[in-house]
């Protein structure tokens, strides 16, 4: 088990790293990003109540619920534009269920985009089907318009596998 937790750690901390492809005159964005992972836990406070907190991952189970974040901030002039953040999706996790349907997902490594509802791949049989949350292999959000000193974030959620 312990063996386990560690390798969901290291693809975690390797999974939270965002891929930008912003279109920038010289090539040089002035939005920065900082990806996080956190574990949603819950407990009940004294009155009976749930009460749900992000907190650091610590020990990692199957069934876990994460929290995959992107914060972007311009630290620019000028605005950017269709500013993309990509996030490939660990394989030790799958997109969990309730998702915001609109999320563009890829579901062949950042090959096609769309909502999942859209999507399609191959079984091992060869045959179509629906695509599932645990086909997706990445999100992506596209910012129309990041103006200067404006900050935000992006999210999904996940489940460990």
């Amino acid at each position: 088990m312990k063996n386990i937790t560690k390798r969901v750690a290291f693809l975690l901390a390797f999974a939270t790293v965002p891929l930008a492809a912003p279109v920038f005159a010289q090539g040089q964005s002035p939005v920065t990003l900082n990806g996080d992972v956190k574990a949603v836990e819950t407990s009940m406070d004294a009155a009976g109540n749930p009460v749900t907190r992000l907190v650091e991952p610590d020990v990692i189970v199957p069934g876990d619920r994460l929290i995959f974040t992107t914060e972007y901030a311009n630290t620019g002039d000028e605005a950017v534009e269709n500013f993309v953040v990509t996030n490939a999706v660990p394989a030790a996790v799958r997109l969990a269920g309730d998702a915001d349907p609109a999320l563009t997902v890829s579901v062949d490594g950042g090959g096609t985009w769309g909502a999942l509802s859209e999507l399609t791949v191959s079984g091992e049989n060869g045959a179509t089907r629906a695509a599932g949350h645990a086909d997706v292999t990445h999100v992506r959000w596209t910012l129309s318009s990041v103006a200067p000193g404006e900050n935000g974030r992006v999210e999904y959620p996940a489940i460990i596998r």
